[in-house]
């Protein structure tokens, strides 16, 4: 990869690489028992929420490899299941880190400048550079969930993993 044409990628992988392992030992710690639990009824619940995780890493490579993405195409909601299981959840990560890590590592500067579109029934709900979109709306959306979902750990007497630096719960505080 040369540094002149892909430096934006190259700083972000580092990136990339640490967030998605933190939010795999996250993800690993989900009680597939408790996949129905919900702190309130207007809350996900764990397993949904897990699932949700696990789903937004595949937004940077649909953000990378397509100019929008439709939430409603035709009018109909877009729609991903939850996990079934604890591997089923894992797997799915597993599968859009990997291709999340391949559209990021062959992008050009250029493709991350380049205006990239949220679509609901084809109407813009908002449209910004690639790389904006890959910071707000994919890594920092990640991160909120991740977050969420540790209390959602905490509330069920799960060990939280540490994410940057020791937890509670790893440092024997």
């Amino acid at each position: 990869m040369s540094d002149q044409k892909n430096a934006i990628a190259s700083s972000l992988l580092p990136e990339l690489d640490a967030e998605m392992a933190g939010t795999r030992r996250t993800l690993q710690r989900v009680p597939e028992a408790d996949f129905g639990w919900k702190p309130h009824p207007r809350s996900f619940s764990i397993g949904d929420l897990a699932s949700h995780v696990a789903n937004v890493p595949g937004w940077l490579s649909a953000t990378l490899d397509s100019d929008s993405f439709d939430t409603a195409p035709g009018g109909e909601a877009v729609s991903f299941p939850a996990a079934a299981s604890s591997s089923e959840l894992l797997e799915r990560f597993d599968a859009r880190v990997a291709a999340a890590r391949a559209s990021l590592a062959k992008a050009s500067d250029q493709a991350f400048l380049a205006p990239w579109s949220l679509l609901a029934n084809g109407k813009a709900l908002f449209t910004m550079p690639r790389l904006t979109v890959i910071r707000s709306f994919v890594l920092n959306h990640l991160i909120h969930h991740r977050g969420q979902l540790t209390v959602y750990l905490r509330l069920r007497e799960v060990p939280v993993p540490a994410l940057y630096g020791p937890s509670a719960d790893e440092s024997g505080m």
